[in-house]
């Protein structure tokens, strides 16, 4: 069995991944003119692949006898592309952080599963934070 604080760690990772696919949902959505043109469809991409992470971690969660969270952290959309991507830069610096010492703390447990399922949403989040990086390169 695993730690309530492994449990919680992931709680707030479901919590953030509902946040930032959202997020970036409306993101999409809502910007327009050249420059949104151009990263309106990969916006859509990381909002449907985040949403995929918060299903994944939250089935895990439950296998391992936790209770999915179904509140998201703060929504900032943003009003310009350069807020919106600079805020989008920061919740995958924290996004990288968190999961980082879920990795960690699921090794300490031998939870590999979980740590594999970790490693593999991490590198999403770092192309999402590379992503978003370049885009802000160009503003």
């Amino acid at each position: 069995m695993v730690s309530k604080k492994l449990l919680e760690m992931m709680n707030d990772a479901i919590a953030r991944e509902l946040q930032v696919s959202i997020q970036y949902m409306w993101q999409h959505i809502q910007w327009s003119g050249v420059k949104g043109f151009a990263v309106q469809s990969e916006l859509k991409k990381i909002a449907i692949t985040e949403m995929k992470h918060a299903e994944a971690i939250a089935e895990r969660l439950v296998y391992l006898g936790g209770s999915p969270t179904t509140k998201p952290t703060d929504i900032i959309v943003g009003k310009a592309l350069r807020e919106m991507m600079e805020q989008n830069v920061k919740d995958e610096e924290k996004a990288i952080t968190l999961y980082k010492e879920i990795i960690e703390q699921a090794c300490k447990e031998k939870d590999h599963t979980t740590a594999t399922m970790f490693e593999g949403i991490l590198r999403d989040e770092e192309e999402h934070h590379d992503f978003f990086t370049s885009v802000l390169e160009d503003l």
